[in-house]
């Protein structure tokens, strides 16, 4: 039997995941994280990025995250993230819809528009589309 560590991705939302796994990799903001079994205390910051879980029958699962937190203690791991959305519950439509329109708001260049979130509604959404078509 691998070693396993509990692993609970809740969103405000939501509770995305919670069960016991070989490893999570994960979007920090200084770079991508892998933690597996009896890693060392450890706290950061996510990006909009992928999260892969190997859980304990080996089974891969990936989730499109758009900032957050993540914990680790003692064999647990916790994801306290903005948005988590598995990659086979991603509605590809409404995704294609968020980048086109976030593309049209930054095309504008106007003072009504805020470049800023729109550059991050582009960032999500090219993120969630990503994931989705590479389930």
């Amino acid at each position: 039997m691998a070693n396993l560590f509990e692993l609970e991705i809740v969103t405000p939302r939501k509770k995305a995941f919670s069960g016991n796994v070989e490893s999570v990799s994960c979007p920090g903001e200084q770079g991508r994280f892998q933690v597996l079994h009896n890693h060392a205390p450890f706290l950061s910051t996510l990006a909009v990025g992928l999260v892969k879980i190997i859980d304990e029958q080996g089974a891969e699962w990936r989730y499109a995250v758009s900032g957050g937190v993540a914990q680790v203690f003692h064999n647990r791991m916790n994801l306290l993230a903005d948005t988590a959305e598995r990659a086979d519950q991603i509605d590809v439509t409404r995704a294609e819809r968020a980048q086109q329109r976030a593309e049209e708001r930054l095309q504008q260049r106007s003072e009504e528009i805020d470049e800023d979130r729109a550059h991050a509604a582009l960032l999500r959404a090219v993120n969630r589309l990503k994931i989705a078509k590479h389930i």
